[in-house]
């Protein structure tokens, strides 16, 4: 194989090194966004039901209010029971009274009935705050990972870089030109496998005379169809590109 080929290999897998590490490092803010979205959803869950125990707390309040309004009533006018004069007086005076006793016993029921719903959305924002810390947490585990992943992939990198620069400096600067356009147009893989007459990268069939070519590795050759550069490289050696 000629030595600009082999170079070309070693820089292709470098650079496919490279992407792939950074395909990973940019997919970092959406793996991260998938985990928040399930955390998003848990608060604004936690924050209706927060807001519907805030209500029930008010509503229960007003309610022990309106009772307090209720019994001081009664004790007035029970206090006013020696100034009335009359058996018809004192008569309306009692129903006066009754009605109001009633009235509380139904303002009772109502607070009784607030205290249990109160108590049963209570257990609710417990079970969302659980949820949400939960969340939290899975969060921050997966950030403490990625951060330790990317951490990691940024010093394989400066190295790939070091590495692929020593490479660059080798080639002659119109190949690698051809090189550097084929890997924009072609997905990150300027230069792949030929064999058995199928380009590797495009997996369409070379004609026989010109595979006879590619596997002489003398010539710097391209796919037909997707213009990639061919090498052969016997099954079991060094390996794809």
């Amino acid at each position: 194989m000629q030595e600009y080929l082999k170079r070309l290999v070693q820089l292709q897998q470098t650079d496919s090194a490279i992407l792939e590490k950074r395909r990973f490092i940019d997919k970092v803010p959406l793996r991260i966004h998938e985990v928040d979205e399930p955390l998003s959803q848990a608060k604004v869950e936690l924050e209706k039901i927060s807001q519907k125990a805030s209500a029930l707390a008010k509503k229960k309040k007003e309610r022990e209010s309106a009772l307090g309004d209720i019994q001081e009533k009664i004790s007035k006018m029970k206090s006013r029971a020696s100034d009335l004069k009359t058996n018809k007086e004192y008569q309306a005076h009692l129903k006066e009274i009754e009605a109001s006793e009633k009235e509380i016993g139904a303002v009772e029921e109502q607070i009784l009935m607030l205290m249990e719903e109160m108590e049963s959305v209570g257990n609710e924002v417990a079970d969302r705050e659980m949820s949400v810390k939960a969340e939290e947490e899975k969060i921050q585990a997966l950030r403490k990972e990625l951060d330790a992943e990317v951490s990691r992939l940024d010093q394989e990198l400066t190295v790939l870089k070091e590495e692929r620069a020593k490479i660059v400096a080798q080639l002659e600067p119109e190949i690698y030109a051809t090189y550097l356009t084929l890997l924009k147009r072609s997905n990150g893989m300027a230069l792949v496998r030929a064999d058995h007459e199928v380009c590797l990268g495009c997996n369409m069939n070379i004609p026989p005379q010109l595979f006879v070519e590619i596997r002489k590795n003398e010539d710097l050759i391209q796919c037909p169809q997707c213009h990639r550069i061919l090498y052969y490289e016997e099954e079991g050696s060094v390996g794809q590109a």
